[in-house]
Formats: structure tokens, C-alpha cells, sequence
């Protein structure tokens, strides 16, 4: 990223981080920023989040690294990252109207990763998100193996989580992301 560019995605992050403080008591802004200094990777990754509509937000620190966790705060699904089945195996198993890609090589691609289902309902605890869409999030290999994947969403003041297959797309349905930096 060159320097405008850069510039220009911090301020967006500054914004957001000032206005959804409950989202990360107890950091500054000063520690989010000197921890996005050094990583370039971090700042390809954010600005990936953002062009495609995350919204990313710092959601708290990881204990164990000390590294902080950005997390898409959009309310609803990223809607640059909808209309897409699970995996590549999934992808290729489709014979007619393939989405354009997968949540996992997308994510990939962006350098961060599915929500657990864990993530997923800690996230739904600084918010109300996926109110009128849904979240492919990592799915367990057992359940993968036999062909499903599964998403969350929000509805009826509560979080669920369901399965379908992981070559199902809907519009939507996409994925929400974490990155540690």
C-alpha cells in the first residue's frame, strides 16, 4: 500500500474505533496504531476487509500473544464477500452456476480467516449483526467430510447456527472475518 492509501485507511479505522469504543474497552487508539506500523500484510488485509464492505474493528486482545483481533463489524455480511459456497472442493463439485469463488479461498486470499462459531457469538455480544443475512463460519472437518458446512446468523433476538451444504450459495449469505495483529 502507498503511503495515501495507508493514510487513508488508518483514519477509517481511527473513525471507527473512536465511535464503537465498547467494542475494546480498555485499548487506545495509540496501541492499535503502533501495532499496525510494523505488519504490512495486517494493513493488505485490513484494507482487503474494507473494500469489500467488513468494516473491520478491533474487538479485544488475544491473551495468549498479546496481539489484537480485528474482526468485519458491518451489520449485516460483508456485501463484497456474498453469493459464495464454502470451499474450493465445494466449488468444483457445483456443474452448473458456480459463484464466482469460496468463502475460504477468499478469505485466503485477503489473509485472515472464517469466524469460529465461538467468535461468532462473541462478536454477537458487542452488536446485533446478520439481522437479515448470514455467515458461512469455519466448520468442523467431521462435519466438512460429509459434505456440510456452517453458517450463523442473528434473528429473534438470538444467535443460530445451522448447516447446508457446502456447495449452497445464496445472495445473502458470505462470510465474516478476523485478523490478529
Amino acid at each position: 500500500m502507498n503511503a495515501p492509501d495507508t493514510d487513508a485507511l488508518l483514519h477509517i479505522l481511527k473513525t471507527r474505533f473512536d465511535k464503537h469504543m465498547q467494542r475494546h474497552q480498555g485499548l487506545t487508539w495509540t496501541e492499535v496504531e503502533k501495532k499496525l506500523a510494523d505488519p504490512p500484510a495486517a494493513l493488505r488485509s485490513l484494507a482487503a476487509m474494507e473494500e469489500t464492505g467488513g468494516e473491520p474493528d478491533v474487538i479485544g486482545r488475544d491473551d495468549s500473544t498479546g496481539r489484537l483481533v480485528f474482526c468485519d463489524c458491518s451489520p449485516e455480511t460483508p456485501a463484497g464477500r456474498r453469493s459464495i459456497c464454502f470451499d474450493r472442493a465445494a466449488l468444483d463439485a457445483r456443474k452448473e452456476h458456480k459463484p464466482r469463488t469460496s468463502a475460504m479461498e477468499m478469505a485466503a486470499e485477503m489473509g485472515i480467516e472464517l469466524l469460529t462459531e465461538a467468535q461468532y457469538r462473541a462478536l454477537q455480544e458487542l452488536g446485533e449483526f446478520d439481522r437479515k443475512t448470514s455467515s458461512w463460519v469455519a466448520t468442523p472437518p467431521d462435519i466438512r467430510a460429509l459434505g456440510g458446512a456452517l453458517f450463523c446468523d442473528r434473528r429473534y433476538g438470538k444467535v443460530f447456527v445451522y448447516h447446508n451444504g457446502a456447495e449452497s450459495y445464496y445472495a445473502v449469505r458470505g462470510f465474516r472475518g478476523w485478523l490478529a495483529v
